[in-house]
């Protein structure tokens, strides 16, 4: 299957101010989770109003922003870091970690509670559902970027395997962002999103969605090429693995403890 070589620069001011595929998709995303937000929160009983379902996006926002960046530097590449202290900021160059921006997003729930005076539970709950969208959005921008590629493959066993034109090797490998899109952006938003249509016990709704991305990213990172300095250690366990298992126990952890505390209740 060939890639559909898009130029990942939709328009170019001077350097590296413009406007690319990859931070278009990023607004995309929190669009998406706001017309979800304002929509449930014009339902009956909704804890939110539409003002503050907008106000939580904006310190979601910067949450994602500043821990994705800084979560792939220190996961991913310190060792840049330590070379050339700007590269944390050279965002526009791609590299986004989904579990810094998950840190960056409690710190803002974190910061939302103590503001509205609303439990961190009920906060957590309300707006997990609408992270899958900007995941799904995320990974396309991935896609687009041609980064994060998959691990070669014989293209006569994987038929939509594709030549990514970034790659020093030129191979077939597997689109495995869109893998990722399919599974933590589609298949969890719909799981999530009929799920906390009922009331359910408090953080189970959170609890499900670290399970889902956990194991979701967990199964990925077996099609997913590791970085080369981090390959030796992707013959056990990758990265992306090692820090998703805190997620799937925790998200079971949460959920057991959520029923068990609405079963006393």
């Amino acid at each position: 299957m060939e890639f559909p070589n898009i130029d990942p620069v939709i328009f170019q001011i001077y350097g590296p101010i413009g406007l690319n595929w990859y931070g278009l998709m990023y607004l995309a995303g929190f669009a998406g989770a706001w017309y979800l937000g304002t929509s449930r929160a014009k339902l009956a009983n909704s804890p939110f109003t539409e003002e503050q379902v907008s106000d939580f996006l904006f310190y979601a926002f910067l949450g994602v922003i500043l821990g994705g960046r800084i979560g792939y530097v220190l996961f991913y590449h310190f060792d840049f870091f330590l070379a050339d202290p700007t590269y944390l900021f050279k965002i526009h160059e791609g590299g986004m970690s989904f579990h810094g921006g998950l840190i960056g997003v409690i710190v803002s729930g974190w910061y939302f509670s103590r503001k509205t005076g609303q439990s961190f539970a009920v906060i957590s709950d309300y707006f997990t559902p609408m992270g899958p969208i900007g995941l799904a959005t995320g990974r396309i921008g991935n896609f687009i970027n041609g980064e994060l590629w998959g691990k070669s493959v014989d293209v006569a066993n994987v038929p939509w395997a594709m030549i990514f034109p970034n790659d020093p090797e030129q191979v077939y490998r597997h689109p495995s962002q869109l893998y990722e899109f399919a599974l933590e952006g589609v298949v969890l938003f719909l799981i999530l999103y009929f799920f906390s249509k009922k009331k359910r016990p408090p953080m189970t709704v959170s609890g499900l969605f670290l399970l889902g991305y956990g194991s979701f990213r967990f199964i990925v990172e077996y099609f997913r090429e590791p970085d080369d300095h981090l390959r030796a250690m992707a013959e056990i366990i990758s990265m992306g693995q090692l820090l998703s298992l805190p997620m799937i126990l925790g998200g079971i952890a949460l959920m057991i403890w959520g029923y068990k505390k609405g079963l006393k209740n």
